[in-house]
């Protein structure tokens, strides 16, 4: 999730644009840049690294009210100086910052290139500029319009041109973009931190909406080009409220990021009802025909979105895979072969154990794929191949929505690899393909009923011990919710496959403990029912998380949190947002720091 910040007004643009992004920061970024029109000219500075770095490339000292500046959390194209925004035309006359993913960059750069274009840069962003150089007529505006007509995938866009000083036109589409409207100044951003000190009025832009900013105008046009008026919003958020979005936290806040993510880590990998991985260049459908097993390597919260994964795998492409602690992977003189693919996962990318595990494997002959949220890390650098998550920064040590998104790639995966080996009914894939097109209404719809989860999480905030437990899917969907409850609330959690219980946990079920039980998964729902029957005949606490149709299981359980029904193989997805929920509100309740839990760090980067 990067940063947009334009400013122009009386005011030192320079200046103006680093204050800003500043209140950005806690989005997270890798590099960061800024561009101003300073007598007739366009200067741009930019660089990798901190905001820090970036004032120390700025020497001279600039006269310049007007500008536009970036902070960049990589996507395409790792962390470096050429790759930061903003970016510019082959002749230095204009300057873009882009928040989103162009979807069809790699089609129009090759069109680009064909016409004598000369990029500088790996991104996606760097074809919009080159754009408005090709329709560019005196006339920056609906030179602006022409070009978003041609381009696929989301976008938030600030864009300058040094003929036409005195403007700053804005566009969006999927990513968020605002007009803070001052008196005698107006202030671009992508999110309401960097506008609170000038304002407390935003023009929040819709889909398709384009704005031209200037110094005491804000002229807002729709997607057919026709002015429109629009009431600005009223913000009375402080300033750390506003960080944080208005949610108390940031892992709520970024619970509630899910659809978002979801949807960006599915988009241009679903075309035509099939699952379609162009950045895959070894794994083509001849490589993944020829797989004997797959090994599955993860810490923590990426080991248990390996456990869905191996289900998800073996289940539509019919391959074996084992799943393994990347701690342990290493110490166990592993069996691996030249023909096995290892998929390792890491929300940072910079997990030691994890890296280790990559390296070995591909010191006894594997390939390896790597799962990752970080453009540029060391598991990204070091892999075969790197499957990338837009899941956006993650500010709060306990990973949700990163998981969340893991989860889906290995949804996309298990189609994909079923495609390549032939392993999967054609009406079959079209279920699962539009199910992961609705997953983020899903999630959605989940959130309406926050308030019931609330509640059942005050009341286990109370206790000292919980148990979670599910039996296929479910179990491994259990571990996550009891890793989840006991980082952040410090209540002792353990989760269980149900079937065990009956081996020596049912000692532990006491009056009142709670048992939070997933039962999602229809081929053992019976006997899941039993397990549960098992535990009220003891005095358990039983809470349910289970389809919304499902009535029977009112029987069985005190309480029920209910998902909306999907395939059962990727319930999993959904069924752990009322877990992490729960988690959420437990500690809140118990009075925790939530964002910053005791004795953990966000990136384990030792062994």
């Amino acid at each position: 999730m990067c940063g947009i910040v334009g400013y122009i007004g009386d005011k030192l643009a320079i200046d103006e644009l680093i204050k800003g992004l500043k209140k950005l920061e806690y989005r997270g970024y890798d590099s960061a840049g800024v561009a101003i029109v300073e007598k007739d000219d366009l200067k741009t500075i930019k660089t990798k690294g901190r905001l820090t770095d970036l004032e120390e490339r700025i020497d001279t000292q600039f006269t310049s009210t007007e500008g536009i500046g970036h902070t960049r959390w990589a996507t395409h194209g790792k962390p470096s100086e050429d790759n930061s925004h903003p970016h510019s035309d082959c002749f230095g006359n204009i300057a873009v910052v882009h928040n989103g993913i162009i979807e069809n960059f790699q089609h129009l750069k090759a069109e680009l290139q064909n016409k004598g274009h000369k990029f500088t840069s790996q991104t996606d962003t760097e074809v919009i500029a080159h754009l408005l150089e090709e329709y560019y007529q005196d006339d920056l505006l609906e030179c602006v319009f022409k070009v978003i007509e041609r381009l696929e995938g989301s976008y938030a866009l600030a864009i300058m041109h040094k003929n036409e000083p005195g403007k700053i036109i804005c566009a969006r589409k999927d990513s968020p973009l605002i007009v803070g409207q001052g008196e005698g100044e107006n202030v671009v951003a992508s999110d309401i931190p960097a506008i609170l000190d000038y304002t407390r009025e935003a023009l929040i832009l819709d889909d398709g909406e384009v704005a031209l900013v200037e110094k005491d105008n804000i002229t807002l046009y729709n997607s057919d080009k026709k002015e429109i008026e629009k009431e600005p919003l009223q913000i009375n958020w402080d300033a750390e409220e506003a960080e944080k979005g208005g949610y108390d936290h940031f892992m709520l806040k970024e619970i509630h990021e899910q659809p978002k993510a979801v949807r960006e880590t599915i988009r241009g990998r679903i075309k035509d009802g099939q699952v379609n991985f162009e950045e895959l260049k070894y794994l083509n459908y001849d490589k993944i025909s020829q797989l004997n097993s797959v090994k599955i390597v993860a810490c923590g919260t990426a080991y248990h979105a390996g456990l869905v994964g191996k289900t998800m795998i073996e289940s539509l492409a019919n391959i074996p895979v084992e799943v393994d602690i990347a701690s342990e992977f290493r110490y166990r003189d592993p069996l691996i072969k030249n023909d096995d693919l290892v998929i390792v996962i890491s929300q940072s990318g910079e997990t030691a154990d994890t890296l280790a595990a990559l390296r070995e494997s591909q010191k006894r002959g594997a390939k390896v794929l790597a799962i990752t949220n970080v453009v540029g890390s060391s598991v990204s650098r070091e892999a075969d191949e790197v499957i990338y998550t837009w899941a956006g920064p993650e500010i709060a040590v306990a990973s949700t929505k990163a998981y969340v998104t893991q989860l889906v790639v290995f949804s996309l995966l298990s189609i994909y690899f079923a495609q390549a080996k032939a392993t999967i009914e054609e009406e079959r894939q079209k279920k699962l393909v539009q199910a992961l097109s609705n997953l983020s209404q899903y999630i959605e719809a989940i959130f309406k009923e926050e308030q019931q989860i609330e509640e059942t999480a005050r009341s286990i905030s109370k206790q000292e011990n919980v148990f979670f437990i599910g039996r296929a899917l479910d179990w491994a969907v259990a571990e996550e919710g009891a890793l989840k409850l006991k980082e952040i609330s410090y209540i002792h959690a353990e989760a269980y496959a149900a079937g065990e219980l009956k081996h020596g946990t049912l000692a532990l079920i006491v009056d009142d403990v709670p048992v939070i039980s997933l039962v999602t998964q229809p081929h053992v729902y019976d006997k899941m029912l039993s397990n549960l029957q098992e535990v009220k005949a003891r005095g358990g606490n039983c809470i349910a998380v289970a389809f919304e149709n499902d009535r029977e299981i009112e029987n069985e359980v005190n309480h029920v949190l209910r998902i909306p029904e999907i395939d059962p193989l990727f319930s999993p997805i959904i069924s752990v947002v009322p877990l992490q929920l729960l988690s959420y509100y437990a500690a809140v309740a118990r009075g925790t720091d939530v964002d910053k839990p005791r004795n953990l760090a966000k990136s384990v980067t030792v062994e």
